[in-house]
């Protein structure tokens, strides 16, 4: 049996870089030096290739073009790996990994973002580990299929569904969460799986979706956003969707004055999306009062859905050219396990 073979994607990031220590300054890895670099790679059961964008970025400067790149490199390597490690800065990891999962329909082989929190020369990097384990993820096989068939983010010990994941700490190596869907795996002295949370598409012939539509606005519900504020930001001519980060289950001030702004670009035929603010837990519209009026006048409810799925998958639908009545059907049925049904 051949060794599968792994394809290694750069996009840019901490993971990607190595300290002078003669100046303190960053530059950037050769990866096709990599096997020299980080020599324990020899010891993993399969084949390493390494690509990086001709012009690798810090993942704050990532948008849905990007996302459309990295969609491409896996399309047109599909046929030859087995598998692919997308080296990724952690800050919008997240939305990456959310935008991938809806843009590969029908995948049936490992996707896997890490990246690190410290440069791979440092003395106390995480970069080896998360890079390490995360290639021998997406090389292990059970019957001769790939065991991970799905969008996923390894970081510090724990390998997460992409779309159900979320940067929660800048400081320290566990910098992610998945608050609504439990781990798919975890790294100690095993890999132990959860083998029933794995996804598995119902159609097995790769569709890539290249294109994201971009004009999507994410608004974050507060005390003290007035409505004359909301109404503004709501009445840019080029928002064909918005998501809403709403207090608790999902509820906002019920005034009629903060209502009518929602009101009124719902009825330009703009979906709006309502997703909670909190951490953890799921959008109940009408569950109270302050979500009822939501939910009458049309709002979609993003049930326990991130912020990053939910505006990610609003941009692929988009994308489409779905109707209103398309995307609400969408948002009630999960593409890539990003909700709970």
């Amino acid at each position: 049996m051949k060794k599968p073979h792994i394809l290694l994607i750069y996009t840019g990031g901490t993971i990607g870089m190595i300290r002078d220590f003669s100046s303190g300054t960053l530059k950037a890895f050769d990866f096709d030096q990599l096997l020299k670099q980080i020599p324990e790679l020899n010891l993993l059961d399969c084949s390493i290739e390494t690509i990086s964008f001709e012009t690798p970025e810090d993942s704050s400067n990532l948008n849905p073009s990007h996302w459309g790149m990295m969609a491409q490199i896996i399309e047109q390597h599909y046929d030859k790996a087995d598998g692919f490690v997308l080296l990724h800065g952690s800050d919008t990891m997240a939305y990456s990994a959310s935008a991938l999962s809806f843009m590969l329909q029908g995948l049936t082989k490992p996707v896997i973002l890490t990246g690190s929190q410290l440069p791979i020369g440092d003395l106390r990097t995480d970069a080896k580990e998360n890079l390490i384990t995360a290639i021998q993820l997406a090389a292990m096989r059970q019957e001769s299929v790939a065991l991970i068939q799905e969008v996923c983010i390894y970081f510090e010990y724990k390998l997460y569904r992409g779309n159900r994941t979320t940067k929660i700490n800048a400081e320290h190596f566990e910098a992610f969460a998945s608050f609504n869907h439990a781990p798919l795996a975890e790294s100690g002295v095993h890999l132990s799986f959860n083998k029933g949370l794995l996804w598995r598409s119902k159609n097995t012939q790769l569709v890539v979706r290249h294109q994201m539509d971009a004009p999507v606005i994410l608004i974050k519900i507060f005390p003290g956003l007035t409505p004359a504020i909301l109404d503004h930001m709501l009445s840019a001519p080029e928002i064909r969707g918005v998501v809403l980060e709403t207090f608790g289950s999902g509820n906002v001030p019920n005034a009629q004055e903060f209502l009518a702004p929602i009101e009124r670009v719902i009825s330009r035929s703009i979906p709006v999306v309502n997703v909670t603010q909190c951490s953890g837990g799921s959008v109940e519209q009408g569950l109270y009062e302050t979500s009822s009026s939501l939910m009458h006048m049309g709002v979609i409810s993003g049930g326990d859905m991130t912020t990053e799925a939910a505006l990610t998958k609003l941009m692929y639908l988009i994308g489409f050219n779905e109707t209103m009545e398309g995307i609400r059907e969408q948002f009630a049925r999960s593409l890539a396990g990003e909700i709970s049904l």
